[in-house]
């Protein structure tokens, strides 16, 4: 068997994901926060300030990042959802499921951020513009599958649900993408394209870079630590967690 497909299987093992788990999560965690300590420095004290909008520009670093991660977090929860669903495999379902509340946080944070960004460039906390709406019925999609999750006793069958809303939900993605293309919008275009040319002056963009890579580096330890703690709950009666847990208890 090729070595990626053969470790990719042996990840599927509930003992093994979790040793996996332990070991990078960690790993995730610190470097995330190390990259994304260094881009808020940069981006709060070091980029210059925005010829129109001055430093409130600045709340870009975090609102920017939150608003990319609501998306690719939920496009994520939607690709375990298809493959527990298609080949019924266990650890899909609890990553899916393990996506939903840092998912529907990211989608907070981008909320709570264009608000505050919005008084000042709009002149109110709230607008009824196509992006923050649709990103509004986003964070509603999260709630209701970490709400359909914990609405059903039996957990594969709770996550079989759940990952069937949000397989229909990622249908809302591409709206939100292009709903300031589509309709008369108060929210500003794309200013940022990994293919062309952006309109971002090229001093501000390191700090927003190292952002973004902060933001999915914290992610991937979030959710290996949440996964880990559902693989746990689930296995709580197999021979292997009384082991582990009895090796942790020893020392």
């Amino acid at each position: 068997m090729n070595p990626v497909l053969r470790w990719f299987h042996q990840l599927g093992s509930p003992p093994y994901f979790d040793r996996f788990a332990t070991r990078w999560g960690p790993w995730f965690y610190g470097l995330g926060l190390l990259v994304m300590a260094w881009g808020a420095w940069q981006g709060l004290f070091v980029a210059p300030a925005d010829y129109q909008q001055s430093d409130s520009f600045r709340i870009l670093y975090i609102h920017v990042p939150a608003a990319w991660m609501s998306l690719f977090v939920f496009a994520l929860m939607a690709f375990y959802a298809a493959l527990a669903l298609i080949w019924r495999i266990k650890l899909c379902e609890i990553l899916a499921m393990a996506c939903a509340p840092v998912g529907a946080a990211f989608t907070v944070i981008t909320l709570a951020t264009g608000s505050i960004w919005g008084k000042p460039m709009w002149g109110t906390w709230w607008e009824w513009d196509p992006r923050l709406t649709t990103e509004l019925i986003l964070l509603f999609l999260y709630l209701g599958v970490i709400g359909l999750y914990h609405a059903i006793d039996d957990r594969r069958n709770a996550a079989r649900a759940a990952g069937l809303l949000a397989i229909v939900g990622v249908a809302l993605l591409p709206i939100i993408r292009y709903s300031v293309v589509w309709w008369n919008s108060l929210h500003q275009g794309q200013t940022i394209r990994v293919f062309g040319e952006s309109s971002m002056d090229p001093s501000m963009f390191p700090p927003l870079a190292a952002m973004v890579i902060g933001t999915k580096l914290w992610f991937v330890g979030s959710l290996l630590a949440r996964a880990r703690a559902d693989n746990l709950q689930r296995e709580s009666g197999k021979d292997w967690v009384r082991q582990r847990a009895g090796a942790g208890a020893a020392p």
